[in-house]
């Protein structure tokens, strides 16, 4: 099953970063938070990786076009007519395709936009800045048993603040502290999608969390896998700071491989 990635948009909430290079290409320890997505699937193993690039897109492009070199041993000996030898690779058996979905196109258009790329099988789907230590292999037999058209991961977000619960006259009945159950589920993406997804699409001004999901939820053809376990965006400087310290803690619940 192939996993789709989107890597297009701007990254405004992180221009800090985001004003060199595109978010998923942000590092997390020395490699980017891109790197740690695909790995975490590749360790269940879907190796087969489309990604959906836009803003500064070539970037993307150049670190795979030397991601082999990168990951290798490598003799240059230039008494031998400049001979490059590979002594040893690391590279993963990853293929990556990476398409260019458009500047300012909108999720569900770049979704749109590869549709030729995936063809009539379903396929995984997730942003390109989030880490989880989601179970893919059971998120894929989920969407396989219920048969409906989409599945998204949703989790628990929690409540940051002390709660209070009103009377019928607006007078506060009780002042409690948060828990576990005044949280609100969110999508945090880790989708799994069959192809009837693309008669939802419409074109590059299409964004998918509203009408495509919307019109699902309204059809019967969303469902939800509720994870339980860890999942952090890296949607702010703050967010990067948090999960860098993750990592070079050895504490990262995401490195699964």
């Amino acid at each position: 099953m192939k996993v789709v990635i989107l890597a297009g948009g701007y990254g405004t909430r992180i221009s800090e970063e985001s004003h060199l290079r595109p978010k998923p290409m942000v590092e997390i320890g020395d490699k980017p938070i891109l790197w740690h997505i695909m790995k975490s699937y590749s360790s269940y193993g879907f190796n087969e990786f489309i990604i959906c690039g836009g803003y500064k897109q070539q970037i993307i492009k150049e670190y795979f076009a030397n991601y082999y070199l990168h990951q290798s041993d490598i003799t240059f000996d230039f008494t031998q007519g400049n001979q490059c030898l590979i002594n040893h690779s690391a590279a993963e058996p990853w293929k990556v395709t990476i398409v260019d979905t458009g500047l300012n196109t909108m999720t569900g258009g770049r979704i749109k936009r590869i549709q030729k790329y995936v063809g009539d099988e379903p396929f995984m789907l997730t942003y390109g800045d989030g880490v989880s230590n989601v179970n893919f292999s059971d998120l894929v037999r989920y969407h396989k048993e219920h048969k409906k058209i989409a599945t998204v991961t949703a989790v628990n977000i929690g409540q940051r603040f002390g709660c209070l619960d009103f009377g019928p006259d607006g007078n506060i009945i009780s002042f409690r502290e948060k828990n576990a159950k005044d949280g609100n589920y969110i999508n945090v993406g880790f989708m799994v999608l069959n192809c009837k997804i693309f008669d939802y699409l419409k074109d590059d001004t299409t964004v998918f969390e509203k009408e495509p999901l919307e019109k699902l939820a309204a059809d019967g053809e969303l469902m939800a896998y509720k994870h339980d376990g860890f999942w952090q965006c890296m949607d702010t400087l703050r967010d990067r700071q948090l999960l860098e310290k993750l990592w070079a803690d050895g504490n990262a619940p995401w490195k699964v491989w």
